[in-house]
């Protein structure tokens, strides 16, 4: 079983900049396909990105497509995700998962697939 605890959150202005953490506990994080979710306020939970288990192979919404960028130390059992030229419309809270049960393929992109998940971090985007 693993524990998952984001960070990073905060406000910032359009354009703008944040990076989210999520520091996870146990000894095998290299095993789990990680995944950055968000939810809106009245909207449902949505895919964000995901990460393979040790090759770095990325899964990104065409809504964040080449402004968000997912990376992970397993050395540090740690998942980012790197948020520039952020928008109103990214405001959302943040989540991350994981599991060491799913593919990486369509699964990794369902919420629905993943066991473990952190609390939560807000993200507002002002215009």
């Amino acid at each position: 079983q693993v524990q998952l605890v984001e960070s990073g959150g905060g406000l910032v202005q359009a354009g703008g900049s944040l990076r989210l953490s999520c520091a996870a506990s146990g000894r095998t994080f290299s095993s789990y396909v990680m995944g950055w979710f968000r939810q809106a306020p009245g909207k449902e939970r949505e895919f964000v990105a995901a990460i393979s288990r040790s090759t770095g192979y990325t899964y990104y919404s065409d809504s964040v497509k080449g402004r968000l960028t997912i990376s992970r130390d397993n050395a540090k059992n740690t998942v980012y995700l790197q948020m520039n030229s952020l928008k109103p419309e990214d405001t959302a809270v943040y989540y991350c998962a994981g599991d060491n049960g799913i593919l990486f393929d369509i699964q990794s992109r369902r919420a629905s697939s993943y066991h473990y998940w952190g609390q939560g971090t807000q993200v507002t985007v002002s215009s």
